[in-house]
This record gives C-alpha cells, sequence and structure tokens, in this order.
C-alpha cells in the first residue's frame, strides 16, 4: 500500500514534518537531516569498493567508521518509517545512495524511487514497479506482497553485511542460489571472523580477538541476518534496529574512544 513516487526533480519548497525540502534529488537524511548547502561528499559504494573507483579515496573504513555508518543510516530509516506520517520506503537503499561527509556522517540520499505508504491498496506485479537494484531488493517484490517497511529492511540487512565483509551481494561468488545473507549464516556464529573484510583493520584488536568477535561482531551479523529473513513480517522494525545499532556503536566508542 504506498501512494505515487516522489518526484525525483522535485523543485517546489515542501514541508516535512517542520523540515524543509528544496529538492529531492539534494535530500540527504541523518536522522533525514535535509541538506541545502553545498558539502563535499563522496558515497559509500566508493569507499567500501575504492579499487573499483580508480583507488580513490584510496583508504579503507575502519570497523569504528563502519558501525558508525551503520548506526546514521539506522536512524535515518527510523525517522522515515516511525516519525514522518505517511511512513516513507525508500525502495532503494544500497551504498551508492549513501553518502559520507567530511566528518564521516552518513546521510541517506536519492529518494527518486521512495513511496509513501497509503490505505490505497497497490501490489507491484513486477520488479519494474518497484524500483530498486538487484541483490539489495526484498525477495518478495513482484511476488504479490504489498510494498512495506520491511522491504527497507531487507536492503539495510543486505548492507550491513555488506559493511562487515566488503563483498557485493552481486560478487560473482554469488551464484546457483548462494547469496551474501545465505553465504553470512553458513558461517554464523562460529566462522565470522573468517568472512570479515580485511581491510576493516580489525586486526588491531586481535589481541582480545574472541571477546571483541562475541561482543560486536557476532550481535552486527546476527541483526543483518534478521534483517534478511524471507517473510518481511518477521524482520524488526527499523526502530528496534537502530536501538541496538545505536548502543553497540556507543559501547565501542566508549571502549575506543583514544584509538
Amino acid at each position: 500500500m504506498y501512494s505515487e513516487s516522489m518526484p525525483p526533480s522535485l523543485t517546489t519548497p515542501a514541508s516535512v514534518n517542520g523540515l524543509v525540502c528544496l529538492s529531492v534529488a539534494s535530500w540527504f537524511a541523518h536522522r533525514v537531516c535535509l541538506m541545502c548547502a553545498p558539502q563535499v561528499t563522496i558515497s559509500l559504494d566508493r569507499w567500501l569498493h575504492s579499487e573499483q573507483h580508480n583507488g580513490i579515496p584510496g583508504r579503507a573504513l575502519n570497523f569504528g567508521q563502519r558501525i558508525c555508518i551503520e548506526a546514521d543510516v539506522a536512524s535515518a530509516l527510523d525517522y522515515v518509517h516511525n516519525q514522518l506520517t505517511p511512513p516513507l520506503i525508500h525502495c532503494d537503499l544500497k551504498p551508492e545512495n549513501i553518502l559520507l561527509d567530511d566528518d564521516m556522517t552518513a546521510r541517506l540520499s536519492d529518494f527518486g524511487s521512495a513511496k509513501f505508504l497509503s490505505p490505497d491498496m497497490f501490489i507491484p506485479e513486477s520488479l519494474d514497479d518497484v524500483g530498486g537494484t538487484v541483490g539489495y531488493m526484498a525477495p518478495e517484490y513482484g511476488t504479490g506482497y504489498e510494498i512495506s517497511v520491511g522491504a527497507d529492511a531487507y536492503s539495510f540487512g543486505v548492507l550491513l553485511l555488506e559493511l562487515l565483509t566488503g563483498k557485493r551481494p552481486t560478487d560473482d561468488m554469488f551464484v546457483d542460489g548462494l547469496t551474501l545473507p545465505i553465504f553470512s549464516e553458513s558461517m554464523f556464529p562460529e566462522r565470522v571472523a573468517e568472512i570479515l573484510d580485511p581491510r576493516m583493520g580489525h586486526e588491531e584488536h586481535q589481541v582480545c580477538a574472541e571477546v571483541w568477535t562475541q561482543r560486536y561482531i557476532v550481535p552486527l551479523i546476527a541483526l543483518g541476518l534478521s534483517c534478511t529473513v524471507e517473510s518481511p513480517r518477521d524482520r524488526p522494525g527499523m526502530k528496534d534496529v537502530c536501538a541496538k545499532l545505536s548502543a553497540l556503536r556507543d559501547d565501542f566508542l566508549e571502549r575506543h574512544h583514544d584509538d
């Protein structure tokens, strides 16, 4: 159930719960922060997969940065799902649509496929009716399910697993029914350390590797797996996801504030 998509080239000022948006194309959200002033930003995709972007920006994200990015994106989705009336579904969450500014704050961008939930029933009959990107799209799209906040939760779970493993959901290894969530689940929980992105800098924690893995990595992968379960009704809401990620982030920053 949703209304028509937000026009991607909206130029008329519009109020969204007291926040003024001058252009949907420039709507970057951290707690749905609406950026109208120019800022230097680089997409999360470039940071995660710089080898596919001519080596720019030239350094990898460490674990602390990644957990903060995860919490930022969860916060933005929690806002549009639970604090906007009606709720807004992004419908195309992926690293290319997450921008990092100079202080590494993550901002959700590109609401061109976004849809407001409404009482009017519409069930997409094909993937073309939804928008979105292969690998991040919820499996129920195009199979008779209505669009819901659970679809964004699925995309977020894929994103979370990608941040931890460094693997795109469209990686060449994912064939014959193998997906990033299925691969991650097959290694969970005993072998999760084997699938972590080696560029994440987690080696610095190897002095207490088991404690670090159990305190942060296992809960994060468990959260990603819960978001990517088959049924949208069984996925957690972004309010709960945001609360769990914020707690993990705050615990990590408190313990590593001098790192």
